[in-house]
């Protein structure tokens, strides 16, 4: 007599083992809500689920060229409101990233922060908080800056909830990024949460990256340290 496989058994255990994982993982972390911890816990599969289905992986490289308008003229409000040294970033390499606290994309502060760290000689990363992608970053600047630095050990700028998307309210630096008659080609906005945008060290676009493009993918690596 044939023994059916005991498909549902074996999912069962599987499922509870997940979980058991996941509350193992998070077991000493006060800080995030339930939602913010699954999600830091299943990001791995998130990004490579998006891989594997070839969506929101686009990578645009682009030979630099020189802006209409020049990238150290803008100006932001830091997290914590001081005005920020926009010209102190002549000679580095800049990456910006639209972030926010409850996203799938969310565990890239971690790597955000591996990446400033490893190449901090040639690197500045600048964080803009955004609300716009589901409202998925709804804390006041106070919670995103303890959230930050408590769960992700942040110490890259991190700017003041910004507009990133194309519309009358739109952050002056995202118009820029977004605009070919500043930038000098680009015209792409963020499509989601952790968009990223390269700029060399002579304040010239380079590259456009969906969310998907790990901070640490080896294209961008190279960019930065070639």
């Amino acid at each position: 007599m044939n023994k059916r496989f005991p498909f549902k058994s074996v999912l069962g255990v599987a499922l509870l083992t997940g979980i058991l994982y996941f509350f193992w993982q998070n077991r000493n972390n006060r800080a995030m809500t339930f939602r913010q911890q699954l999600l830091k816990t299943f990001y791995p599969a998130l990004l490579w689920l998006t891989k594997a289905g070839n969506k929101n992986t686009q990578f645009v490289e682009q030979a630099p060229t020189p802006p209409p308008v020049s990238f150290y003229s803008l100006q932001a409000m830091s997290l914590n409101g001081a005005s920020f040294d926009w010209a102190g970033l002549k000679g580095k390499k800049v990456l910006i990233v639209n972030t926010a606290s409850d996203c799938g994309y969310t565990a890239q502060y971690a790597d955000l922060q591996r990446l400033y760290t490893q190449y901090a000689d040639r690197l500045v990363i600048l964080g803009f908080p955004c609300n716009q992608f589901k409202e998925q970053e709804k804390g006041n600047q106070q919670d995103i800056a303890s959230f930050c630095q408590v769960n992700y050990g942040v110490t890259f700028p991190l700017f003041q909830k910004a507009e990133v998307k194309k519309g009358i309210n739109q952050h002056p630096v995202y118009q820029w990024l977004t605009d070919p008659a500043k930038n000098g080609w680009n015209k792409q906005e963020p499509v989601w949460n952790f968009s990223k945008y390269l700029i060399d060290e002579e304040g010239r676009l380079t590259h456009y990256m969906d969310p998907s493009i790990s901070p640490l993918d080896p294209r961008l690596i190279n960019a930065i340290a070639p």
